[in-house]
């Protein structure tokens, strides 16, 4: 998954076995690294703890994988902040790979942050800049000069911001199923689709920059793949609360006529005929404003799973 890790890669102009260097020695890694640098060589297998010069802890973790000179990967457990060294270990990994004789390419991922939204907000920017200055070091000798990173704003309210991008995530990953057909989808399929459904309402109702309309496409998406399914009690239930959030907020254009939609699919599938075709056409009577917005429900209404209901253009 991605929504839990930042993913990096650049290219040095020099040989991997010299950025490897970079990497592990505390005489590069102390010009570019905010001035830490191994207390001892990392060996795998063992724990490792990263200081500034003056003895203060950086970082802790164990060395999971050491392959000299491509692959590093150790736990991550921050010391220097007092709220993010409460948070659970994440991994970092780092791969070096020989492009050429004087070029390597640099795979930076920093992952198994589910359970660590601040170190999550507080790293992400920060390894663009220790790469840079990796980069900037090992090219050229020199070190980028000092600049002001505000850390208060990247941390603040980096659970929300977690919470967002989980519920990107699980909503990319129900389409996924749902893009497949019945026939394509196996149980697991089934069950990993409604998995995904239910864990992207939930990351949405924490998410930074939320608004109504996210609540009401959580509830359709639900009722999406409970109709497909063919489990119309259920998708009847979460169309209705799509509906009800569409009311409360005054919600119309694309959500009021999705609303509608996912109540006329969850009634066809019920057998409830007439009930379900009143619906369809309050679907088809919603004016959408955005002609993009309007040929993707009109290509949505056209598509099945209607369980017999007759659906006119």
């Amino acid at each position: 998954m991605t929504a839990a890790r930042h993913v990096y890669r650049i290219y040095v102009k020099a040989p991997v076995e010299r950025v490897w260097q970079a990497v592990v020695d505390p005489e590069f890694t102390r010009r570019y690294f905010h001035g830490t640098a191994f207390d001892s060589p990392p060996m795998a297998g063992e724990p490792y703890r990263t200081s500034l010069a003056n003895g203060d802890g950086a970082i802790d973790g164990t060395v999971e994988v050491l392959e000299a000179p491509h692959r590093l990967v150790m736990t991550w457990h921050t010391l220097y902040d007092a709220a993010m060294s409460e948070e659970p270990p994440s991994r970092v990994e780092w791969t070096l790979t020989s492009v050429g004789d004087e070029l390597t390419q640099l795979d930076l991922v920093h992952g198994d942050l589910f359970r660590s939204p601040l170190t999550w907000a507080n790293v992400k920017d920060g390894w663009v800049w220790i790469l840079d200055g990796l980069k900037t070091l090992v090219e050229t000798g020199e070190t980028l000069p000092p600049i002001t990173i505000n850390a208060p704003e990247m941390v603040d309210d980096a659970a929300a911001e977690w919470h967002r991008a989980a519920g990107i995530q699980a909503n990319n990953g129900t389409w996924d199923y749902l893009g497949k057909s019945a026939d394509e989808r196996t149980d697991d399929d089934n069950e990993a689709m409604l998995r995904h459904a239910y864990a992207s309402a939930y990351h949405w109702a924490h998410a930074a920059r939320r608004g109504p309309e996210n609540d009401a496409r959580g509830e359709w998406m639900l009722s999406r793949v409970w109709v497909v399914q063919g489990r119309g009690d259920l998708a009847l239930h979460h169309a209705q609360r799509c509906m009800a959030v569409c009311r409360q907020a005054e919600l119309g254009d694309f959500d009021l006529a999705y609303a509608h939609e996912a109540t006329a699919r969850a009634l066809a599938c019920l057998g409830r005929f007439d009930e379900a075709s009143s619906s369809l056409e309050a679907a088809k009577g919603v004016p959408i404003a955005d002609p993009e917005d309007l040929a993707i429900v009109e290509g949505d209404l056209a598509s099945e799973p209607w369980f017999g209901l007759a659906v006119s253009a």
